[in-house]
Formats: C-alpha cells, structure tokens, sequence
C-alpha cells in the first residue's frame, strides 16, 4: 500500500509527535484485512478498519467503538497485562489527537507491546518451545476456561443445527477448490465424517451443553495468539467480533492449539499440552469430539490460505506455495477424520516405581492419553489436584470408584480409536483382571507395563517426590510391597516388566 492511500490519520499516527509519550522510531505499521497496528516501542495501537464481511462488521464508528471495547473487555480474561485501554481519536482542524476531549471520529486500542520472539510461534521456530512450556499451557487454558462464562444465550451455540452450519459453510466455500489444493476423495470423506458425527453423536453433543462445555472460549487459540512475556503465559487476541466462533465447545479451543503443534510436526508437544489440559479438568469425555474439531481448525486453516488463490493481485510464486500450504491443511483435515485401532496400555507397580514417569514417556512417543488414578481420584473427590488428599479421599469406596472411572474413561476412549493409557497401581489381581475382560470383550488390544526398582531406588524416589498430585510418601511403601499380588499365567502374555532404573527406549521398542 504506498502513502497515499493509507489514511490521513494513520499517516499521522506515524510520526513521532503524534504520541504524548517517547517512542521507538521508525514507528511500525502491520496491517491485517481487518486492522491498522502502529507499533511505537512500549506501547502498541490497533484501530479497526471500516469493512463489512458478514461475518464481522466494523463499517460504522459505534461498530468500531463497540468491538473495540470488546475487544479490550474479552482480552481481560487471558492477557489483562497488555490490554490497557480504548482511547478516543479527536480531530483539531486538520491535526489528529489521541485522548482528545472533542468528539470522536475514531478509536484506537492502547496495548502494551512485547517483542515476538516471545510468541509461542516465534519460540517453535526458534527450537526454544518445550515440553514444560506445553505442560504450563496446558493449565493456563484449563484456568482459562474455568473462569469463561456459560448461560442458556451461550450454550445454545452448541446445538446440532448451529455447530453443523459452521461446517457445512466450509465445505460449500472449499467445492472449488477440488482438483487443485483439495482432492475429491479427501473432500467427500471429511464431508462424509462431519456428516456422520451430526447424525449419530447427537446424545454426545447434547451432553457437551448440559455440563457446560459450551463456553465463551477464545476462539482463535494458535501460537501467534499465545505469548511468554515476563515468566509469563498471555493468551491474546481472542474473537470479539463473532459470537459464533467464540461461544463455542472448550474442546474446539484445544483443537486449535493441538492441531497448529501437529500441523508443525510436533504431535509428543501437543500430546504434553492435551494431556495437562484434560488432566486439570477431568474433561476426559470431551476427547469424543476432540478430532471432529481437530478436521475442522485445520479445514479452516486450509480454506482460508486457498482464498489466496482468488486474489488476482497475489504474485504466482506466492500462490503456488499457498496451493502447497492447502493442500497439507485439507490432507490433515481428512487424516483426522480416519478411523485408527484404539489399545489400553495398563501401569503396574508400586508408589515410587516410574509408572507416571513411563506413562508419560509412552504417551509422547504413541500420542496416547495419559489418565493417572491420582488425577481420576481427585476429580471425584472434587477436591484440587495439588490438594493433599484426607483419609476420605482414600477409603475402599473411593478406590473402586476410581477404578471403575479410570476403567469406564479406558473403555469409550479405546473404542473410539485412542491409545489410552490407565496409570495406577494395578497391584491386585481383579482389578486388572476387570480390566483383562473388559479389553476381551470389546476386542481391545491390551499391553500391561509393569514398572520395578530396588527397593532403595524407590524409597528415595517418594522422599524426593515433590509438586507432583500423587500423595503417596515413603512410609506406605511397606504395606504396598506387601499387599502387592503377582502376575497369573493368564495374565502374563500381555505384560511387559520394565526396570526403570534402566533406559526405556531401549526396553519399551516393541510397545507401538
């Protein structure tokens, strides 16, 4: 865009005078389709442009002025550091002000600004993002979600007729693009799944409404809108310009984020963040429609780069690697869609002995879900993970019943073609026998890994043991040793004993 056609006011908003305070120059201008944002060293303003494109409307100065302030309202939520305030623009004969006291011609967003190497984009491609930054987010968006609100308006997004509209939109705007980014195969086949899903997973769907999964989410919850600034996790930059893409399943939100990890070929990082996510929540069943949403954000993400090849002013060098781009996102959108072989992966062994420690190695390698007894226990108990837990929380009662849970969770999730891995003691011959059958019956492939340790390893192993959900310390090792009930014959085709004072790669090879 040369000078002359950006706006008298931006132009202005370009020169360092503009501003009451110091700023870094040049000051910076980025531009989206939908917003101008001048970058001036400490402080960043968005204002919005005057555009109208159905599905966001910001063609009139109250629009502006209105989502403006949403924006700063919404934002609150995940990243109240950076959003500081809407400021009027005012216009002195020919002289823009910022905050001035005549009327309003204009809004801007005052924003503290951050470098972005700090976005959670920058840092992957820096080779800077790991596992534990995955884990923190994933307790940060669980934190997040617990604190969004929900109502009858809200859940009511989340009915058949609404979230299916979405997905149908996509398709009818993608039918052009078979035969070049898209396949007909791919496209009829994601079709065909979605389709499928509505039709027969309604009594699901329904129970994502009555517990309230349907929320006021963030909506757009990918690494260039996730930041570590100051120690910090800032989730930024949520919609507030669409209710429908914000009051939406909190599982279309952690869609977002894993399928923008996978789509990078990270798949063990976004298994790190899932499995923290639905850890902290409980929201295990939620998984249900986990890939239906996973097809879907990457279907987005496809359709969108394949508008690029619309645009008559886009360069061709530029729109054959947006064809290439697509292409990815639609294959990915179809892989996720495929039906995959579910399997239960049973941890045995005493407090100490490395089950979590190997089911998390497991989880990463198989993109598996993790589910630790110690997590299930606590749900039920409703009582903090981190919460030490009383006498209560470990009566004979309450340990059938977490069995029973981890148990029923093993069961649907495997059926629906995850590798779930069930992380508890298993010391006692029913309970996993109950677990043996119930594989057996539904036709579950079942491995039982059973993790050991010198009997010093593992007493130092508990006395070291700190911020972890587990309460077990090292003076029930004893009775636990003790109570322990071997293998049977039957049971032992399907167990694999570890010694996790050894490397696991070399011991878990053939666990796939």
């Amino acid at each position: 865009m040369t000078e002359t056609t950006i706006p008298t006011l931006i132009q202005q908003m370009l020169q360092p005078g503009f501003y009451p305070h110091a700023v870094t120059e040049p000051i910076q201008l980025i531009q989206t389709h939908i917003s101008y944002v001048l970058l001036t060293g400490d402080y960043a303003y968005k204002l919005k442009k005057p555009v109208n494109f159905g599905f966001l409307d910001f063609s009139s100065l109250e629009k502006r002025q209105h989502f403006s302030q949403e924006e700063l309202r919404l934002n609150q939520r995940g990243a109240a550091e950076l959003y500081l305030e809407v400021l009027p623009v005012t216009l002195l004969g020919e002289k823009y002000q910022l905050g001035g006291t005549g009327e309003a011609v204009e809004y801007a967003l005052k924003m503290r600004q951050f470098p972005q190497e700090a976005l959670f984009s920058s840092l992957f491609a820096d080779g800077k993002l790991n596992e534990a930054h995955l884990e923190e987010l994933g307790l940060i968006v669980a934190q997040y979600h617990a604190k969004t609100e929900t109502n009858d308006y809200i859940r009511g997004f989340g009915e058949v007729p609404q979230v299916k509209a979405a997905f149908d939109e996509n398709y009818q705007q993608t039918a052009k693009y078979i035969g070049g980014p898209q396949t007909q195969s791919q496209f009829n086949e994601t079709k065909q799944y979605t389709d499928n899903f509505f039709a027969e997973r309604q009594e699901l769907l329904s129970s994502r409404i009555k517990n309230n999964y349907i929320r006021e989410c963030h909506g757009d919850l990918h690494l260039r809108n996730i930041a570590l600034w100051n120690d910090k996790i800032l989730l930024f930059d949520c919609i507030e310009f669409n209710e429908p893409f914000r009051f939406v399943d909190v599982m279309y939100d952690v869609a977002f984020t894993v399928m923008d990890i996978e789509a990078r070929g990270r798949q063990d990082l976004g298994n790190a963040f899932l499995n923290t996510y639905v850890e902290q929540t409980g929201d295990w069943e939620g998984l249900q429609v986990l890939p239906l949403y996973l097809s879907r954000q990457a279907y987005v993400r496809a359709k969108v780069t394949s508008f690029l090849l619309d645009d008559p002013g886009v360069p061709l060098a530029v729109k054959a690697e947006a064809t290439k781009t697509a292409a990815e996102y639609y294959k990915l959108a179809w892989e996720y869609t495929q039906p995959k072989p579910g399997q239960l992966i049973l941890m045995s062994g005493v407090s100490g002995s490395g089950k979590s420690t190997t089911a998390r190695y497991l989880a990463r390698h198989l993109g598996a879900i993790q589910i630790r007894s110690d997590a299930v226990r606590k749900h039920l108990a409703g009582i903090p993970l981190l919460e030490r837990g009383g006498d209560d929380v470990y009566t004979p009662e309450m340990t059938e019943k977490t069995y029973a849970r981890l148990l029923a969770l093993g069961t649907i999730l495997a059926n629906q073609g995850f590798c779930v891995i069930l992380d508890a003691k298993y010391d006692r011959q029913q309970l996993r026998q109950e677990v043996v059958n119930q594989a057996e019956k539904s036709q579950i492939p079942l491995k039982i890994v059973a993790c050991t340790a010198p009997l010093a390893v593992l007493q130092e192993r508990l006395v070291k043991r700190t911020g972890d959900i587990a309460d077990a310390t090292a003076d029930l090792l004893a009775s636990q040793l003790q109570q322990a009930e071997p293998f049977t014959e039957a049971e032992k085709p399907y167990v694999k004993i570890l010694d996790t004072t050894q490397p696991l790669q070399t011991q878990l090879v053939e666990i796939k």
